[in-house]
């Protein structure tokens, strides 16, 4: 029966417009909630379950406060937009969230470690240090996204479902077209089996033949083919992140960087080095698609604006 349920929670965030990824996430919550209270029917429990499972996760699996959201947010689609059952006040308070600042790179060692890739991943982490870009919507990218001409790359369906526009960094024009061209032989050779590459689903019933057209291309496809998550239909998906990560730690090692660095650190020096170098934040703030400059705001804390002009006190010894 709880396949057949969370069957049915999947048809219901399906039809309600939500992404894969929160499908994904929102589900695995929900199963996990589920089996938490020993298989009883979620219609069967209320607050009283819910408060204890996320006291759980708190208390016992010490997870991360962003972790307790999204595990709040899937119960919340569970009993009020699908079950359609108000919770009413839970009265419980996430843990709260202490501000870090993020992880900033030097634009010598961005060179460094860009130098130290290859491949792929090496075109993939100019772009997403080049453009400011977030690693899935780096992956997403189809042809029709890139405008050579105006230098601009457009994120579609980016956090919070929005759409932008960025930079596309003059140096990428000479490999960005060697592998547009790439791609579009990929493209021939999958059209000539009836494959091509995954389409949102229900574009693809509106248009069954739309994977034929090169603006669908993936700038980045995978090397293998694969069964649409939805559909089932085969196609070609664009590269898996670990592709990227697995080949940047060995990157930063060798570059010897005594930082922890992740993909979105590059987002992170992207956003540091304009404020660096004068640029205005606003700019900033819709290059990176921040809804709240606050955000945006975090970024004159690494780059030490908040003290500038301030002396140490050891230096007037």
């Amino acid at each position: 029966m709880a396949s057949e349920f969370l069957r049915s929670v999947r048809d219901s965030l399906q039809l309600r417009g939500y992404s894969f990824r929160t499908e994904k996430a929102y589900v695995h919550w929900i199963k996990r909630f589920i089996l938490f209270h020993q298989k009883r029917h979620p219609a069967e429990m209320a607050e009283a379950e819910i408060i204890a499972f996320l006291t759980y996760l708190a208390v016992e699996r010490h997870v991360a406060v962003n972790t307790q959201k999204v595990a709040l947010n899937s119960l919340v689609f569970l009993y009020q937009i699908h079950l359609q059952i108000n919770l009413g006040n839970l009265g419980f308070s996430l843990a709260t969230k202490q501000r870090r600042l993020p992880t900033v790179l030097s634009a010598s060692e961005v060179r460094q470690i860009i130098n130290h890739l290859g491949g792929e991943a090496h075109k993939v982490v100019q772009l997403l240090y080049g453009s400011g870009l977030r690693i899935s919507e780096c992956l997403r990218i189809r042809l029709q996204d890139i405008d050579l001409e105006r230098l601009s790359i457009t994120v579609r369906d980016g956090k919070a479902n929005k759409d932008r526009q960025t930079l596309l960094p003059k140096s990428c024009l000479s490999w960005i077209t060697n592998q547009m061209n790439y791609v579009l032989d990929v493209q021939t050779q999958d059209n000539a089996i009836a494959v091509g590459p995954s389409m949102p689903a229900a574009l693809s019933k509106k248009y069954p033949n739309a994977f034929r057209q090169s603006c669908w291309m993936f700038l980045f496809p995978s090397h293998v083919l694969c069964r649409h998550p939805v559909t089932k239909v085969l196609c070609r998906h664009h590269l898996h992140e670990s592709l990227v990560r697995k080949a940047l730690k060995p990157a930063v090692a060798q570059a010897n960087i005594a930082k922890r660095v992740t993909c979105h650190t590059f987002r992170h020096s992207f956003a540091t080095h304009l404020l660096q170098a004068g640029y205005d934040i606003r700019t900033v703030q819709e290059l990176l698609g921040h809804n709240d400059l606050s955000t945006t705001q975090i970024y004159t804390h690494v780059m030490g604006e908040h003290y500038a002009g301030t002396v140490s006190p050891l230096d007037q010894l």
